[in-house]
């Protein structure tokens, strides 16, 4: 009996990360193989879970509609998403959502070299909703954990042990060993969410 293939755990990464997430790979040669993006926190990423605000729409297709969002984290780090005719569900959604509006968004992580050879990172988006600021909320306070759970493992795990997580030292080859920045986003999130809790309850 043929095994269903699962899906792969959305990621939930903040944007400074996941606009770092430069380097792709597959694990097998089927041409089929998921593609991942590897955070540089030391986690492979098929498929992310982000909640922010959609602060811009537009099509920039030429021949059909092709649609950009921009949807910020609460650092205002930017995640970048496309959807064109083979995402037709969340292209109707960014065709009909007014900005500024909170949404979330599953999707897959795509990298793309410009000719100056800088790499973007972009987000096809599977589905996208509208949501309330207290859902917005919990995906900050998860996104938080999981990054602060992924730094620890990183800081923990030795560069020269050769039973390192595969993933791990990935991250140390690829992108180095800082992995401060992404501390400070999360404290950054928090931050801003006790600051508007704070300035509401005035």
């Amino acid at each position: 009996m043929a095994t269903t293939p699962t899906r792969e755990v959305a990621r939930r990464v903040f944007a400074r990360e996941f606009n770092d997430a430069s380097y792709t790979f597959k694990e097998s040669d089927d041409d089929r193989a998921p593609v991942y993006v590897l955070l540089p926190t030391g986690q492979r990423a098929n498929r992310v879970f982000l909640v922010g605000t959609l602060t811009e729409t537009e099509d920039v297709g030429e021949d059909s509609e092709y649609w950009q969002g921009r949807v910020v984290d609460p650092n205002g780090d930017t995640f970048f998403m496309y959807a064109g005719q083979y995402q037709p569900d969340a292209a109707s959604m960014l065709r009909e959502l007014e900005p500024p509006a909170y949404v979330s968004v599953v999707g897959k992580p795509r990298t793309y070299e410009t000719d100056e050879g800088d790499v973007n990172v972009s987000v096809r988006p599977e589905s996208i909703s509208q949501v309330d600021e207290a859902t917005r909320d919990r995906w900050v306070v998860e996104a938080a954990e999981r990054t602060l759970e992924r730094i620890r493992r990183f800081n923990e795990a030795d560069p020269e042990d050769p039973d390192i997580d595969e993933y791990i030292q990935m991250a140390h080859e690829e992108y180095g060993d800082d992995v401060e920045p992404y501390r400070q986003s999360v404290v950054g999130a928090l931050e801003s969410m006790e600051d508007a809790a704070e300035a509401s309850a005035d």
